[in-house]
């Protein structure tokens, strides 16, 4: 069976967690990046604040007023440096599945472009699978059976 992180987003506080193994890390949505052809990854949460300087910009790529996704590529370089340390070992059957939980509540509610959005970020991410849900926060029994409450909805 391939891993399932359960990754709640908001432009606050972003939460990843294996809902098998129950490892977790929350931090603020934050990336320190090297600036350059390639942006490489100096720090993430609280401490990539820290590395700003005029060679590393730092950036939180779900911090927009008009939209939760405000910068693809620092998001998926974000995600898929925080997946590795919940991700555990390797599985054979690819990347892991990924529900990715939008704790906002836009004017209107999210565009199918959004969703898309979320759903490429997570399988950038390295992803073999990706669900965009809203709603209310979920177990782990809920994501691994994959019956989500009646209050929420799948948004992908």
């Amino acid at each position: 069976m391939a891993t399932l992180i359960y990754v709640q987003v908001s432009p606050h506080r972003l939460t990843l967690r294996n809902a098998k193994s129950g490892e977790s890390v929350t931090t603020s949505p934050e990336i320190a990046l090297a600036k350059g052809r390639k942006p490489k990854v100096v720090a993430v949460g609280a401490k990539a604040r820290k590395q700003e300087s005029r060679n590393v910009q730092v950036l939180n790529p779900f911090a927009h007023p008009r939209t939760l996704l405000a910068d693809f590529g620092a998001a998926e370089l974000l995600l898929r440096t925080l997946m590795a340390q919940v991700k555990g070992s390797r599985s054979l059957f690819g990347g892991p599945r990924v529900v990715m939980h939008l704790q906002d509540d836009p004017a209107g509610g999210f565009t199918q472009l959004e969703i898309r959005g979320f759903q490429e970020l997570a399988k950038g991410a390295g992803a073999s699978q990706a669900v965009v849900w809203q709603g209310p926060n979920l177990t782990d029994e809920q994501l691994k059976s994959g019956v989500f409450p009646k209050e929420g909805r799948v948004l992908s």
